[in-house]
């Protein structure tokens, strides 16, 4: 039998951040149509492609 391939890993992330500023960027995310989450993983798959944010 051959072995299957992983699927993608995650990793947790964990920062104190205001609340205020977190609720304005989780109802922003939700206005574009986007999870919060989705975004910050493409923010930094960008950071990491180009060094710019």
């Amino acid at each position: 039998m051959a072995a299957t391939p992983k699927g993608p890993q995650k990793v947790r992330l964990d920062f104190n951040i205001d609340k205020q500023v977190y609720d304005d960027f989780a109802r922003s995310c939700t206005k574009g149509g986007y999870a919060p989450n989705i975004l910050i993983e493409k923010l930094m798959k960008k950071y990491n492609e180009t060094g710019q944010i």
